[in-house]
């Protein structure tokens, strides 16, 4: 049957290559669950039913949705399995519950088998494809993203679906200067990578993905790590390793940056953000870059790692962006991960307002650390994000600065008890964060300090990656209205996670580890952080798209909701100083080439992520590539001459003076100094 399909979509030319590329695939091994799949399931089920924040019951609603996020998992795009697949599995809509509990996991295996088979296909097809060039010159489009449509029905369909991602990626290579034979060669050895990788899977990595399917359910937090991967998150957690800085994960092909770890190499370039795809790597300054779309993650993981102090080179498709887009290169020195490189920075900034000049200290806090192995030895001076910006507000205001900016953007969180320290430090006394667990109950933490050591005049500015601990402290800052929110809205991450030890838990070994939800942070006005995030007294635009990341993009993300404020007693209110802020700030949209500037490119951005397809012709994607990059140039050369600069000439010569993270930051330094302006005595706010 396969050879009659061959036939019949490439004719005759082709064929010996036909069979050449199915005869080159190395046959398939079915799985089959192993010996202790079953018990780990059982507990597994058991510890979501007794101990997830929701409590759930696992039952045919909840198997439904576990079939949907296992079969998503497998093919998200919808490009390997067909309709009548999709059909075939539907008898175990309803039994997924019963069998997840019971450990009889047939089903999940005999998928995944199919999935194996569907693969080796759709493989075979592509490498026939790559053998003849494309005719780059018809007017032909692919949609690259197909998460939303349907299942394709006929066999016709898929292999239509794959011939035009082999010419979208052919295409893009073309575009990067290389020849057919050389585009022949990077895609032969992607596709053959891509089904190597399936080829490798074992028993326990096709558990491990339908137990995540399982917890995923629950929520975006809970999961399962097989054994592998719980030793990989043991050294990623130790910070023991030379690397870049990042946690990654594999998503459609593509490794994908999921977390900028703080403190690492990563973290300082600043460069590269979550949802940005891995696409080459190469090594030291002149090494040649090597494809690794469709590699294993632990792969790239091994050859992005390497000795302290040595480069290397990421090819970087931007999140969001069509494949095909101009691509980034970032240039990465490892380097192990510190405390002390996570530690918080501040500087000092002029800025001029209405005829005065004022002094804005800024603070940078790239997470909510603490040394516990010095803090449990009985070091009084261990190292902590609290102790470190009490520091540093000390130096700060010996500077005589008029007011302050703690700068939260990109920090993911950290230690709880260090938001609650930290907000001690800027407020005099009470609840910081109520905590609710499984069975109900509700705990209040407090500010542990005596009283506030500054209280001048503060802004935060935090964005779409402030996570966690630090929506606890903008929070916390927003409800005592102790100082003004600024930025966008935050991440959303409002839940508590408690990770088990699956080898304690069963008294065994080789049993991998569950992450499970167990509790919701709330904030003292009894509203969750949870989903909905701390919404900025002031929002700023922002390249980060609120509509793809953060908690509420996120299918089953627990809800919004809200319980009983506890007793709080806030500061005076901040309400007039806001609305003259906020007044100030629609002068500044029409007024800065700064902002002005962004707002343009913010703009651009957008347009690009609404993008679901590109063309497939040669001359209009030059055309479009050619725009892309002259409208980029012209917003940059606008600004330019508004600031009375030189205009660039080339597109090579851009620089990053004006990037987003500067403009931004800009944006809150002026506002201290406004509210300091507002202060009756501005000698005041400097002496406290």
């Amino acid at each position: 049957m396969k050879e009659k399909l061959c036939r019949l979509s490439v004719g005759a030319a082709l064929w010996a290559v036909c069979l050449s590329a199915t005869a080159d695939l190395e046959p398939l091994t079915p799985l089959a669950m192993e010996e202790r799949h079953p018990t780990i399931s059982q507990n597994v089920s058991k510890l979501i039913e007794e101990l997830h924040y929701t409590r759930p019951r696992l039952d045919n609603s909840l198997s439904s949705a576990i079939l949907d996020r296992y079969l998503d998992t497998l093919d998200p795009n919808r490009t390997y399995f067909l309709a009548r697949d999709i059909a075939a599995f539907g008898r175990y809509r309803y039994e997924l519950d019963e069998r997840a509990r019971n450990g009889q996991l047939e089903p999940v295996f005999e998928i995944f088998n199919v999935f194996q088979e569907r693969t080796r296909e759709r493989i075979a097809h592509a490498l026939e494809l790559v053998a003849v060039e494309p005719d780059f010159t018809l007017d032909e489009s692919y949609r690259f993203d197909r998460r939303d449509l349907a299942w394709p029905v006929t066999e016709a369909d898929i292999r239509e679906i794959w011939r035009r991602k082999v010419k979208s990626d052919g295409l893009s290579l073309v575009l990067a200067g290389e020849s057919w034979d050389e585009v022949k060669d990077t895609l032969t050895q992607r596709y053959e990578r891509l089904y190597r990788r399936v080829l490798q899977l074992t028993s326990d990595d096709v558990f491990e993905t339908f137990m995540n399917a399982v917890a995923h359910t629950m929520d975006p937090h809970s999961s399962y790590l097989s054994p592998r991967q719980s030793e990989e998150y043991r050294i990623q957690m130790s910070l023991s390793y030379d690397g870049i800085g990042a946690r990654l994960q594999l998503q459609d092909d593509y490794v994908t940056i999921m977390e900028i770890i703080p403190g690492g190499p990563a973290a300082a370039d600043g460069r590269l953000k979550p949802e940005d795809r891995i696409t080459s790597v190469a090594e030291g300054a002149d090494g040649e870059f090597v494809d690794v779309i469709g590699w294993r993650l632990d792969d790239v993981v091994q050859i992005i790692r390497g000795p302290g102090g040595t480069l290397v080179r990421l090819q970087i498709l931007p999140g969001g962006a069509a494949p095909g887009t101009p691509q980034n290169v970032i240039a990465l020195t490892r380097d192990k991960i510190t405390l002390e490189e996570q530690a918080a920075k501040k500087s000092v900034t002029e800025v001029q307002f209405e005829g005065q000049d004022y002094k804005v200290g800024v603070i940078e806090v790239p997470s909510f650390y603490q040394d516990f192995a010095a803090r449990s030895r009985g070091d009084e001076d261990f190292v902590s994000t609290s102790r470190d910006v009490a520091r540093l507000v000390g130096e700060l205001q010996a500077e005589g600065i008029d007011g302050i900016v703690m700068d939260l953007r990109n920090n993911g969180g950290g230690h709880l008890s260090e938001a609650t320290e930290l907000s001690g430090l800027f407020i005099d006394r009470g609840p910081v964060v109520q905590l609710r667990e499984t069975r109900g109950n509700i705990q209040v933490l407090d500010d542990p300090s005596p009283s506030a050591i500054y209280d001048g005049p503060l802004v935060v500015l935090v964005d779409r990656y402030s996570a966690s601990a630090s929506e606890i402290f903008a929070a916390a800052i927003q409800d005592y209205e102790r100082g003004v929110i600024i930025g966008q809205r935050t991440f959303g991450k409002g839940s508590v996670q408690n990770l088990f030890n699956l080898d304690q838990v069963m008294r065994g070994s080789n049993n991998g580890q569950l992450t499970l939800t167990v509790g919701k942070y709330y904030r003292v006005t009894g509203e969750s952080t949870q989903n909905r995030g701390v919404i900025p007294d002031i929002q700023l635009p922002s390249m980060v798209d609120t509509e793809t990341v953060g908690e509420s993009t996120r299918e089953t993300a627990l809800p919004w909701d809200r319980i009983e404020p506890t007793r709080f007693r806030a500061e005076s209110s901040l309400d007039s100083s806001i609305a003259a802020l906020q007044n100030r700030q629609i002068d500044q949209f029409s007024d800065d080439p700064d902002f002005r500037y962004l707002r343009r490119n913010v703009a651009a951005f957008e347009e690009m992520r609404e993008q679901t397809t590109v063309s497939l012709n040669r001359a209009e994607r030059e055309a479009e590539r050619e725009t892309t990059e002259q409208e980029r140039l012209e917003r940059e050369n606008q600004r330019r001459v508004e600031l009375g600069l030189e205009p660039a000439q080339t597109i090579d010569e851009l620089e990053d003076a004006g990037s987003t993270a500067e403009i931004l930051l800009a944006q809150a330094t002026r506002m201290v100094a406004e509210m300091a302006s507002l202060v009756d005595r501005p000698e005041v706010a400097r002496s406290r």
